[in-house]
């Protein structure tokens, strides 16, 4: 079993940055495909960005160029967003799968089985 603790969320000014967190127990991160997932009010669960258990990096266009995923740890992710917009306000959900998965693969929430309980970015004057 794995339990994901996100953190790093808050409040931001557009064009701000704010650096996410997601700590993970019970499993470390290097045999694991890790992912961040977010929801604004009213939408779905849209993807953001995944690495998987090779290391390989995959973002949604509507993030590429300003957010980054790493593995800062065997047992600590983050996402970098840099250039925040006011269409990235919403809850930020970190997500971890021990299967292994490759580009859009790695894009949908039914891919991964773990979930953390998210965290509140908020892109706002």
């Amino acid at each position: 079993q794995v339990q994901l603790t996100e953190s790093g969320g808050g409040l931001v000014q557009p064009g701000g940055s704010l650096r996410l967190s997601c700590a993970a127990s019970g499993r470390t991160f290097g045999s694991l495909t890790m992912g961040w997932f977010r929801q604004a009010p009213g939408r779905e669960r849209d993807f953001v960005a995944a690495i998987n258990r090779r290391g390989t990096k995959i973002t949604a266009e509507s993030v590429k160029g300003r957010f980054t995923i790493s593995r800062d740890s065997p047992n600590t992710q983050a996402l970098q967003m840099d250039s925040l917009r006011p269409e990235d306000t919403g809850v930020y959900y970190c997500a971890a799968t021990g299967d292994y998965c490759s580009g859009g693969g790695c894009a949908g929430a039914t891919t991964y089985r773990y979930w953390g309980r998210g965290t509140q970015v908020t892109v706002s004057s």
